[in-house]
């Protein structure tokens, strides 16, 4: 037993030392990683019945504006732009997004929503809102409001090391 303890101790040393602040942020971080799971797991169910994934939902929904190229898609999303190309290619193969020349740049063509890709995004849509009515019900607006603003602000601390590092 003495054993035990004493090899306890050799551990905890070396164990870095993290404040209150820093021991709750990082359960804020591990909840937030999995929140973020469990959110792509409900998206894909809820866009599988429109024969699509939420990483294609994004992408859709993101070229619904028609005035974006997959390289601003992607930054727009926090996603590498060769993921948001790869998708783009296939959403275009099947004829839901098209691209389009692009006034700002000779190469960087435009993607463009469909009117079968805009189908799709409308049933998803649909889903999409009666999941979300029924999920936001169970909240405060004031609730879900603070919970934004403290991820925003996570978000753009986040935003501004990348930017600093890089």
């Amino acid at each position: 037993m003495d054993e035990i303890h004493n090899r306890q101790h050799v551990v905890k040393p070396n164990r870095p030392e993290r404040t209150m602040e820093g021991d709750v942020f990082s359960t804020f971080a591990i909840t937030a990683l999995r929140l973020a799971g469990h959110l792509t797991a409900a998206g894909d169910r809820l866009a599988k019945p429109a024969g699509q994934t939420s990483a294609r939902w994004q992408v859709l929904a993101a070229a619904r504006r028609g005035d974006m190229s997959v390289a601003q898609i992607a930054r727009a999303l926090g996603l590498a732009r060769q993921g948001v190309q790869r998708l783009a290619d296939i959403l275009e193969s099947e004829g839901l997004i098209a691209y389009a020349d692009n006034p700002q740049h000779q190469r960087a063509k435009l993607v463009r929503l469909t009117a079968e890709g805009g189908a799709r995004l409308g049933a998803i849509e649909i889903a999409q809102a009666g999941w979300a009515n029924e999920l936001g019900a169970a909240f405060t607006t004031a609730e879900l409001d603070a919970a934004c603003a403290v991820m925003m602000r996570v978000m753009q601390m986040l935003e501004g090391d990348e930017a600093a590092s890089g």
